[in-house]
């Protein structure tokens, strides 16, 4: 599997289409999806989204001429999780399709099963089955052998109860030419997702990570956060490295229209060929974090977006993406 900041042919991802999933008001998670496939068409990188058929000229007054909407069945925007993952063989593109269970049966979505198989046959290049249960955003990889993932989502006894740990690793292993397993413990307080990784800490370049510091002693997640830094300091890489460590501001304590506190993260961020597009919550830590991130991208643009509406759903633009490499 290469590391994401390796050239890609596309990104696919996926227009709102379920109002319940978004408190019966699709307008505002709309807007920001919009917003955000704008900014990566913009770029030059092609975009793909799927859409249902009876959405389809709603969806193109909204996201514009830029984006390719590609009618097909999903149940709603998670592409990174209810997508195929591609890989390289050799010099041959390829996809695996991990089953998908709705994190842990708690959010089924009619169509969500269909998406990988769907997407699988839009893109030419071998394609696998796999019948471990799992999710695009519960692993990070830097494409040389080394994943980052967490116990709490990949243990978590509603994906793979009769899996341990060995053979989680072993089927992961063979599908993706992985190396080395990093195990980070716990995500963020009220994450839907059961602690996915690509909200906690985020390769950006072999043998570099970035993960989040406490926004204040008030960060409902200060002791996650520290946690996750001091453990990430102490591993080492499938190539033996040291990892070297960077940390952003958290965004602080986010809450929903009820009240609710959300898994908001920065680095929850989608590295495009040409940018890195960044949450923004409308909270001080933004203009923070943009700055923070721009020295570890040096040959990018640091972009910003508006994602408040869409971590009320459950997640941020990382979530909502699934790269499609480019050709070797």
């Amino acid at each position: 599997m290469p590391a994401e900041w390796s050239p890609h042919a596309a990104v696919w991802t996926a227009w709102p289409a379920l109002a319940e999933e978004w408190g019966g008001d699709l307008g505002p998670v709309r807007r920001e999806i919009a917003s955000f496939a704008q900014v990566v068409a913009d770029s030059g990188e092609r975009v793909r989204m799927l859409v249902r058929p009876e959405l389809r000229a709603q969806a193109r007054d909204e996201v514009g001429p830029s984006v390719d909407l590609v009618p097909g069945p999903y149940g709603d925007v998670w592409l990174r999780d209810t997508g195929p993952i591609f890989v390289r063989c050799g010099a041959e593109l390829g996809s695996v399709r991990f089953r998908f269970n709705g994190w842990g049966k708690k959010y089924v979505m009619p169509g969500d099963e269909e998406v990988a198989a769907f997407v699988q046959a839009q893109v030419p290049g071998r394609a696998w089955d796999e019948v471990l249960v799992l999710e695009g955003g519960s692993i990070e990889v830097d494409g040389e052998g080394t994943l980052l993932t967490t116990r709490q989502c990949l243990l978590e006894p509603n994906r793979n109860p009769s899996c341990d740990v060995d053979e989680i690793e072993e089927r992961i292993s063979a599908r993706l030419g992985i190396k080395r397993f990093l195990w980070l413990q716990d995500g963020l307080h009220n994450d839907h997702t059961d602690g996915h990784v690509d909200t906690l800490a985020r390769f950006v370049a072999p043998g570099e990570v970035v993960c989040m510091h406490p926004a204040g002693l008030e960060d409902p997640n200060r002791e996650v956060l520290e946690t996750i830094r001091n453990d990430l300091a102490t591993m080492t890489d499938a190539k033996g490295r040291r990892l070297r460590v960077h940390a952003v501001p958290s965004p602080g304590e986010i809450r929903g229209a009820n009240g609710e506190l959300l898994a908001a993260s920065y680095v929850n961020f989608y590295i495009a060929n040409t940018r890195v597009v960044v949450p923004q919550y409308g909270v001080r830590g933004d203009a923070q974090a943009l700055a923070a991130l721009a020295p570890l991208f040096p040959r990018r643009e640091i972009v910003g977006s508006p994602a408040r509406a869409l971590v009320a759903g459950g997640g941020a633009f990382h979530c909502i993406t699934q790269q499609q490499p480019a050709a070797a």
